[in-house]
């Protein structure tokens, strides 16, 4: 695909300064920056552009992704890959999951809503990965409360070795041995990333970048405010709202999502392609909830109640199928945290 897996000098793997500029703490700017400015240094601008060519590359290149999902949730995926440009096929008979995965660009695989087929089909479509190199993501759907999907996600992290870890902060503290709360496939209250909450940010910092180096897997934690890392900092994307989370299915679009920009990147770049993933992700429910609220209250000033969840469901489709290059760049907000 013609993308950087190095850095240029000064920066690290995922592109980003490894101090802050002067006058600037590690921290960066706020979540959103004045009208008419970015509030990014040059080196966050280097890597959001490095991350919006990925969107031209991909829409070029057409990749096939594999993506072994959720029936609840799979209409919705399939159609996110394809309006970013990709070829989803969703194949998850354990009798042909390995032999669709050798044809593919990247593989996606979840414990969400998980089967015995499917459990048998991730196991056999991430060794059949690991073993041609194409690039996978596992999303630890529930492994919180589940000892059945706790054992199955460490058995895939020592046999299958995904490029990507992904799952909400309850989900990844518990499979990273810490302590966690319990609420069902939600992130538990006290789990919640808040970014000035500095020293459970440190810890969680600490935390993730640890697995990521034991592992040698980038890791993304999802949620309100989503983090990145691949073992050598910690990056947040702040872009989304708050509907995201009433959508059944979001978290998986995000996962197959992220199978796609890892065709992209490759292993070595998994930090970069979980990045891109969850920018498009928060930049589509942007616009998304833009679009409804302009159709519903254009000219009657502020919207009253909550937004039409409906027209806000199929308005990601149409966000994921008309993000440019120039809008990502324009609204990405991703910075180094620590």
């Amino acid at each position: 695909m013609g993308l950087r897996t190095e850095a240029p000098e000064g920066q690290t793997d995922m592109g980003l300064r490894t101090e802050a500029p002067e006058g600037q703490t590690d921290m960066g700017q706020g979540t959103e920056a004045p009208e008419g400015q970015t509030g990014r240094h040059e080196a966050q601008d280097d890597l959001i552009a490095e991350l919006s060519a990925a969107l031209t590359a991909l829409r070029e290149a057409k990749p096939l992704i594999h993506c072994i999902t959720s029936p609840i949730s799979i209409n919705d995926c399939a159609n996110a890959i394809l309006a970013l440009g990709g070829r989803p096929i969703m194949a998850e008979h354990p009798a042909e999951a390995a032999g669709i995965t050798g044809i593919a660009r990247g593989l996606s695989v979840t414990f969400a809503n998980i089967t015995d087929a499917r459990a048998e089909s991730m196991m056999l479509s991430g060794s059949e990965a690991l073993r041609q190199g194409i690039p996978s993501v596992i999303d630890m759907v529930g492994v919180n409360c589940s000892a059945f999907r706790m054992e199955r996600a460490h058995r895939f992290l020592e046999e299958c070795r995904p490029a990507l870890v992904k799952g909400n902060a309850s989900e990844l503290r518990a499979l990273f041995g810490a302590a966690h709360g319990i609420s069902g496939i939600d992130t538990a209250e006290a789990d919640k990333v808040r970014l000035d909450r500095l020293e459970a940010l440190k810890e969680l910092s600490d935390l993730m970048i640890r697995f990521s180096r034991q592992h040698g897997t980038a890791v993304l934690i999802s949620g309100e405010t989503d983090l990145v890392t691949d073992g050598e900092g910690l990056w947040d994307v702040e872009n989304g709202v708050a509907e995201m989370g009433l959508v059944t299915g979001t978290g998986c679009m995000l996962s197959c999502v992220s199978a796609l920009t890892l065709s992209a990147f490759g292993r070595e770049g998994a930090g970069k392609a979980a990045l891109l993933a969850a920018g498009i992700m928060g930049l589509a429910g942007e616009e998304a909830k833009r679009a409804v609220l302009k159709g519903l209250y254009a000219g009657t000033g502020e919207a009253k109640g909550p937004l039409p969840l409906g027209a806000f469901h199929m308005g990601l489709l149409d966000a994921f199928s008309t993000l440019t290059p120039e809008k990502f760049r324009e609204g990405a907000r991703i910075q180094r945290v620590f």
